[in-house]
């Protein structure tokens, strides 16, 4: 069943660009094997010594098992550079588009009902001729999830796996974080296909899971170029399956492409390092996304900051070269109701202030701009799917720097809301910025319903994990919608208590209106950086008020996720144009501004 040009195939997808260009050592040689009891049966083993232009003398139905190079070096300069490998150019596809996965690499995923029950009538056009029928239906019967299998079609070219087969209340059913998981671990490298077997319910979490999966920062040079970065790209074609008679409408592959884009923009700011991506930079990526929308944002920095009171921006970003800014982009179609403002926290890069981090907490804290890289991306998608409603965007940008004009602890800024805050903790930063950008939405912006989003508290983790981030808000209807919705989406919400009346007395100052940082650092961490924001916006305020701390699910290791784009557009569907939109956001309805019963409110002098 193998033969030489399988061998020379298998070769190829090890990446080596010319058969036998480099000295290969020692081929081990499997005849007939039995893998998973797919193929073939009675093993046998026998070393072979493999030289160049000997290929023709080796024995028909021969499985390449591995295979040694006689050089690691000469190995490496057969393989490309790995900056090839990152940049790939995602495209959302109805159906399938035939392809030989000896040209086309191939994986098929979906969960275990799901692929039981495809038949291979429907996946022929993606596996014929190297496929068969029959293989493809013993591969099915082999896969035994725990929690996650795959199992190999045709050498390492054509793929099946398969998702978990749980998925508790609190996880999302569309099983999104092993979606790409599976994806990151099976991808060749090349210009391939991904075939996602779901659900309509799932198809806008699958969709995102795996635009997550195909980060676009890289710095990775290749040694041909003479340590040039590469920018080359590959395609790779996002195709699905679903089950039931639902199809994929050209309006849902556009929402999902533009719903990738802002996921892999956002993921891409808070990967870049604070020397490419500082305030300048950061604006640099709002202007972009304005032309492309036809719109102007508009920007206040530096001394305007002070000059017009916004006290927490300005004091957070003063001691940096580069100066801090608030921007603002605005959508306002004809016909408009309702105003709705994003705030996100874009901390560049957070050394701690004077309140200095130490050698092992700095490093990462690139990622600080999370929450206002996930507000750019989605607001870029949002706009796109034809939001209907009035959107703004509030980036609160600034480097969290050391210097002469640093703040220091005791100092006592004036915020745009016009209270004054005793600086306890220079290294709680963000409250600062966020609370002068919620004050804004509301004094400046008339927003009757305002989220703000950021990487808050590294007790975040603690509290919820690095999976769900953490919802505060003043409304049960909308804290109970958006725990639906993260799940829906795979962008996973946990609730923390909104209790001001008990919660804010740990900010209690006694010479400002309030401190910046607790006094018990075990009292509700995570509920009291929300409050502190809220505070600034008013406990009284009549509209509805969401914050989420996404510090730990931003990034998963070393690369960033594009957490919080897929949760803003599902979690305001009911607003957009595309029905795949609504349809997520039709789980958890809530019609119009939520205002909450004045009993229930608290107001805290």
């Amino acid at each position: 069943m193998f033969s030489r040009m399988l061998f020379e195939q298998g070769l190829q997808n090890l990446n080596i660009r010319a058969l036998f260009d480099v000295p290969v050592r020692k081929v081990h040689l499997n005849r007939n094997v039995n893998r998973g009891g797919v193929a073939f049966q009675n093993l046998h083993f026998h070393w072979a010594e493999i030289k160049p232009g000997s290929i023709n003398h080796l024995p028909d139905n021969t499985h390449i098992q591995r295979v040694k190079i006689a050089s690691r070096k000469a190995l490496r300069n057969c393989l490309p550079p790995l900056s090839d490998l990152v940049m790939s150019k995602l495209s959302y596809r109805r159906e399938l588009v035939p392809s030989d996965p000896a040209q086309a690499p191939v994986l098929i995923v979906g969960q275990t009902g799901h692929l039981k029950e495809l038949p291979f009538e429907r996946v022929r056009c993606k596996l014929e001729p190297r496929v068969s029928a029959e293989i493809f239906e013993q591969a099915k019967s082999v896969l035994h999830p725990a929690p996650t299998d795959s199992c190999s079609l045709y050498l390492d070219l054509a793929k099946l796996a398969v998702l978990p087969t749980k998925a508790s209340r609190h996880n999302s059913e569309s099983r999104g974080h092993a979606l790409t998981k599976l994806v990151q671990t099976h991808t060749s490298g090349v210009s391939e296909s991904i075939v996602v077997v779901c659900d309509k319910e799932n198809l806008f979490a699958s969709g995102c899971a795996v635009a997550r999966a195909f980060p676009l920062y890289s710095r990775k040079t290749s040694k041909a170029e003479n340590g040039v970065t590469s920018a080359e790209s590959v395609a790779v074609d996002v195709e699905f399956l679903l089950t039931g008679d639902d199809c994929v409408t050209k309006q849902d592959v556009l929402v999902l492409e533009c719903a990738a884009k802002g996921i892999r923009l956002a993921a891409k700011i808070v990967d870049a390092p604070c020397s490419e991506m500082n305030v300048s930079g950061f604006l640099k990526e709002i202007d972009v996304v304005a032309k492309e929308l036809k719109l102007t944002p508009k920007v206040i920095r530096g001394e305007e900051l002070k000059e017009q009171g916004f006290g927490g921006i300005y004091g957070v970003g003063k001691a940096s070269d580069d100066p801090p800014a608030l921007a603002v982009l605005s959508y306002e179609p004809e016909g408009a109701t309702e105003t709705v403002a994003w705030v996100g926290k874009g901390i560049v890069y957070d050394t701690g202030g004077l309140s200095i981090k130490g050698k092992t907490a700095m490093p990462g804290m690139k990622r600080d701009c999370g929450g206002a890289a996930a507000i750019l991306g989605a607001f870029y998608a949002a706009v796109k799917c034809g939001f209907k409603q009035n959107l703004h965007a509030v980036f609160c940008l600034a480097e969290n720097s050391v210097g002469p004009k640093a703040t220091r602890p005791d100092d006592i800024h004036r915020l745009y809301s016009g209270q004054t805050v005793e600086i306890n903790n220079t290294d709680a930063e963000g409250r600062l910025v966020l609370s002068d950008g919620v004050c804004y939405a509301d004094r400046n912006l008339k927003a009757g319903i305002i989220l703000d989003m950021a990487t808050l508290t590294g007790a975040q983790g603690i509290a919820t994990g690095k999976y769900h981030g953490a919802i505060l808000t003043n409304s049960e209807q909308w804290e109970q919608k958006a725990l639906i919705v993260g799940r829906k989406t795979a962008d996973l919400l946990a609730p923390v208590p909104y209790c001001p009346e008990l919660h804010f007395c740990e900010f209690k100052s006694a010479v400002a209106d309030m401190k910046n940082s607790v006094m018990d650092r075990g009292n509700a961490q995570v509920s009291c950086a929300g409050l502190f924001v809220g505070a600034h916006l008013g406990f009284d305020y009549e509209g509805a008020w969401m914050h989420v701390d996404m510090a730990s699910p931003v990034h998963n290791g070393e690369r960033a996720t594009g957490y919080g784009v897929a949760l803003l557009l599902g979690l305001f569907g009911e607003h957009s144009g595309a029905d795949l939109l609504k349809r997520v956001a039709e789980a958890a309805a809530v019609g119009g501004t939520v205002k909450e019963p004045q009993h229930k409110k608290a107001r805290v002098n």
